[in-house]
């Protein structure tokens, strides 16, 4: 079953204590690329998360975004230290320029804490394979959503799909109905016209007979009208396979374009020329949906 490009995924863990969220947002685009934002502390999992996605997704632009959820973050005062012998110096350095310049003010502590790197944060100490581990389970259950919401999309675009199949093939009916009639009216109109300029003149009725032949069939859509039927049942038939199908579903369309385009330009009888728009539009609102397709 087809898969849309867009989604959303969320999960939830804990690692090294620290609660995490786990986003992932998938958005339509025309290969796969895999963005990731993680916390400092975590920056070493990137690639792995990455790869991780790349096996379950083929196509589209997959946002990742990892945070901390800070009002459950019992780590951060453990993680703040003082620079002592930082804020020894600039006490000294005030304290040095506060009496050469006669200034009655006296460092204060609302002044030591504004002093930069005075105090700072240390990243916590992460065991790398626990926290992976912990991180890969969120972000498959992260994929997981994602990928359901993936598939129910997919679904109504199926029933688009399917709906449109239907409309173009009623239209692909028409045209195979007419066609055996055109080309003898095309024929048929062709003896009389050559009939009509060469009137008086002596001409070799078998070479004529034969030139109209050739004419007719060039005029003839058949071929065109097998192929395009065949190109609806290997599309009909990607739409219920397992694996991607947004590129070769892509394909397809463009070669009924090309058929389709054919079967108008050989064609000189108005009521194909309107079944050739109609099919010409169907085919764009395809197109149009494929484009949303992994």
């Amino acid at each position: 079953m087809i898969r849309s490009m867009t989604g959303y995924g969320r999960a939830e863990t804990v690692v090294e204590g620290r609660p995490l969220v786990v986003e992932i947002k998938s958005l339509n685009h025309r290969n796969l690329e895999v963005m990731v934002r993680v916390p400092p502390f975590l920056s070493f999992l990137e690639i792995d998360m990455k790869k991780r996605i790349g096996n379950r997704i083929s196509r589209g632009r997959v946002e990742i975004g990892v945070r901390l959820d800070t009002e459950g973050d019992a780590m951060s005062g453990e993680r703040l230290r003082v620079n002592l012998p930082l804020i020894r110096n600039y006490c000294a350095l005030l304290n040095q320029v506060r009496e050469e310049l006669g200034i009655e003010d006296s460092v204060s502590l609302e002044m030591i804490a504004g002093l930069r790197n005075g105090i700072y944060l240390v990243d916590a100490e992460i065991d790398s394979e626990k926290a992976w581990t912990t991180m890969a389970e969120a972000l498959d259950s992260a994929a997981d959503s994602l990928i359901a919401m993936k598939e129910r999309e997919g679904e109504l675009l199926y029933d688009d799909f399917v709906e449109r199949l239907f409309t173009i093939e009623k239209e692909i009916d028409k045209l195979a109905s007419m066609a055996p009639q055109v080309a003898e009216d095309y024929q048929r109109r062709l003896s009389e016209r050559i009939v009509e300029l060469t009137n008086g003149l002596d001409i070799d009725e078998a070479r004529l007979t034969q030139e109209i032949a050739i004419m007719a069939t060039k005029s003839d859509v058949n071929e065109e009208l097998v192929r395009l039927g065949s190109h609806m049942n290997q599309f009909r038939a990607m739409l219920d396979e397992s694996e991607p199908t947004g590129r070769k579903l892509d394909f397809l369309i463009q070669e009924m374009h090309r058929e389709i385009n054919t079967i108008g330009s050989k064609s000189s009888d108005l009521q194909i020329s309107r079944n050739v728009i109609e099919i010409k539009n169907e085919l764009a609102k395809l197109r149009e949906q494929v484009q949303n397709i992994e």
